[in-house]
């Protein structure tokens, strides 16, 4: 089962991108990050002539996310669990039965900057109730996975540049400490299990040449449990898309699961 995670930048602006990579990649599910859309104005038809099942959790002109999904999706929940007044449309969570049952949880953690300031304060609020539903997860003792644009850059190594990014929300250190955190409970970092080294982005700005100079990071990442850890046999960054035509600032992640 091959599972990607892709913040798109805005369906409307992704709308010949996107299916042009879904033909080519053929994944079998897709998280789906920044779609920019109510649920109601989403695209739908676009992804369900192709075979999917598609459910969003929407916001007007910022955020949202959604699920593709070949497979049936069951027990659909969106919205982040820990804070009723949060109205930003940053998570959804749903099931699918392969092989056997695996719960996908799609994510679009706040980005935090400026530092100081509320939108970082609310970062880190937003970690500690991911913190919350990782534990709950692992609890469960099933195959499970959150994945999506954590807006974290885990370590030096992925950032190009990195003494550029020591100030920026997405690598603070309070920002690494509360993934590592997350990770410290028993998640497994699927990229990092299969690649090593430097080099690996999955983000590069669309300002000053970035994507030319490869002056990327690595912010988009799959959280596996120990027993969806058990089932992957790949994980990789589709970087050649952000070379096609009208790309996102962000390409896909995925992992190939034994499902």
């Amino acid at each position: 089962m091959k599972i990607a995670t892709f913040n798109i930048n805005g369906i409307k602006a992704r709308a010949e991108a996107l299916p042009r990579w879904l033909d080519d990649a053929q994944p079998d599910i897709v998280l789906l990050q920044e779609i920019k859309s109510i649920d109601e104005n989403f695209p739908r038809e676009m992804f369900e002539e192709r075979g999917y099942n598609v459910e969003t959790h929407g916001q007007k002109s910022f955020n949202g996310v959604a699920i593709l999904s070949k497979l049936p999706l069951e027990d659909v929940t969106r919205g982040l669990p820990g804070d009723d007044e949060d109205e930003q449309a940053r998570w959804i969570e749903a099931t699918v039965v392969g092989k056997r049952a695996l719960r996908i949880c799609g994510l679009y953690l706040p980005n935090g900057n400026p530092v100081p300031g509320p939108k970082y304060d609310y970062k880190l609020a937003w970690m500690e109730r991911l913190y919350e539903r990782a534990r709950m997860l692992l609890s469960s003792e099933e195959p499970a996975l959150m994945a999506g644009d954590y807006n974290i850059i885990p370590q030096a190594e992925d950032a190009k540049r990195p003494d550029a990014w020591r100030e920026d929300a997405l690598f603070r250190p309070e920002s690494r400490a509360a993934f590592r955190k997350i990770l410290n409970l028993g998640f497994t970092e699927a990229f990092r299990t299969r690649t090593q080294g430097p080099g690996h982005y999955s983000f590069w700005d669309y300002q000053a040449g970035a994507w030319n100079r490869n002056d990327g990071i690595r912010i988009d990442h799959f959280l596996l449990t120990p027993q969806a850890a058990d089932l992957m046999r790949d994980c990789r960054i589709d970087s050649e898309v952000r070379g096609h035509e009208k790309p996102s600032d962000h390409v896909p992640v995925w992992v190939d699961l034994d499902l």
